[in-house]
């Protein structure tokens, strides 16, 4: 047979220093948040606890490269421990999730002087990061944004509201997109800027009450004549809607791992539960009908964590087709998420419907992952244009 090549069969392998970050994660989230996971549910606060866990672990923002005080994490070991974190509780995964979309627009298109002043601080734990993109007539049609920066001096003054801010209010550093020329919309008239809390003018909404996700708070800005140096630009003036999307097209990935996360963690309990589980006479397990659910749960995740596996590594690697392997990953996780949750609820029959057991949560968490960062709806327009362009 002709020779086909000399592949690279250790291409879907994670590599040794992977699978030691993978088991240390997993040791940490079993240890120090399993056990806090319903609670946080239940009280909708912000696991302070957890956050000091991650970071004394170096687990929070992973993705900071070493020259800036970081762990120099590459894409895959930050879906890794998005993965293993929400396996055990959802939001607690987006504090390392939400800190890597807040300040990756810095390490896409931040000046060195920026990137010096903030990604150091978010390394050593000193203020976490989130991502203002969205308001409330700029959902999925983000270049229908409205708030406003217009530039006096060496000084820009912010005006306007974004909504959905995951961690808005516990976060101290917010990438934030705003319109600085109206004539050239996403074309060259949407600049991206660093708000610190506590700046004048800068306030924040009421948490919102959501279905699920709940210990991580979800908030609307408001700026009111919010004043900045231009040393908190993020890039070029007109750049920011390039750096949005390219931002979303590495962080897609990370909610793909959210998912099979959480998925991996409502697989793991029905599976377990059926083992034990006695109907007529004998554990549930034994009967064919649960078989070929589980059998088919377990499958789909599969497949599911190698897509957003290999949109990792071309994350990483910066591949021209990297857009459409994020929104695949993204869109093909959350639907399997929310299929595999729905099953396991299922699996449970009535206690899985109950907080007793948390498959209900975790059907709940997974439900945001079809939503947030994109529609699914959006994605697959995304991947489509990426096809026939």
């Amino acid at each position: 047979m002709a020779s086909l090549g000399n592949p690279d069969f250790d291409l879907y392998r994670p590599s040794e220093e992977h699978v030691m970050l993978r088991d240390a994660v997993r040791a940490l989230a079993t240890d120090k948040i399993a056990p806090r996971a319903a609670e946080i549910d239940e009280t909708g606060e912000f696991p302070h606890d957890v956050l000091a866990a991650l970071t004394a672990s170096d687990f929070h923002a992973i993705h900071v490269p070493e020259a800036y005080g970081g762990a120099g994490g590459d894409a895959l070991a930050a879906v890794i421990v998005i993965e293993e974190v929400a396996r055990a509780c959802a939001s607690s995964s987006l504090i390392p999730a939400v800190n890597k979309l807040g300040s990756l627009p810095l390490m896409i298109a931040g000046s060195e002087e920026i990137k010096q002043a903030y990604l150091p601080a978010l390394a050593r734990g000193e203020g976490m990061f989130s991502y203002g993109l969205s308001e409330p007539e700029a959902g999925s049609d983000a270049g229908a944004m409205k708030t406003r920066a217009v530039r006096d001096g060496d000084e820009w003054v912010i005006n306007g509201a974004k909504r959905w801010i995951t961690n808005a209010g516990v976060s101290k550093y917010y990438t934030v997109m705003a319109v600085t020329d109206p004539e050239k919309g996403t074309r060259g008239g949407i600049t991206a800027f660093v708000v610190e809390d506590g700046d004048e003018g800068f306030s924040y909404g009421a948490l919102e009450r959501k279905l699920g996700i709940k210990g991580s708070p979800t908030r609307e800005l408001y700026f009111d004549n919010v004043r900045i140096p231009d040393s908190r630009r993020i890039g070029e003036v007109g750049t920011g809607f390039v750096t949005a999307m390219a931002t979303l097209d590495h962080t897609r990935i990370t909610i793909g791992a959210q998912a099979i996360g959480i998925a991996q963690g409502a697989l793991d309990y029905a599976a377990s539960y059926a083992k034990e589980r006695k109907q007529f006479g004998k554990a549930i397990a034994e009967f064919q009908g649960i078989q070929f659910m589980v059998a088919d749960m377990a499958i789909k995740l599969e497949a599911a964590r190698q897509l957003v596996y290999a949109a990792a590594a071309k994350s990483e690697r910066g591949d021209a087709d990297l857009t459409f392997f994020g929104a695949a990953a993204k869109c093909f996780a959350s639907d399997v998420a929310m299929e595999i949750t729905t099953d396991a609820v299922q699996v449970l029959g009535g206690y899985g419907y109950v907080k007793d057991y948390p498959v209900e949560r975790m059907m709940r968490d997974a439900k945001i992952t079809q939503i947030y960062e994109g529609t699914n709806q959006v994605q697959r327009i995304v991947a489509a244009r990426s096809l026939l362009r």
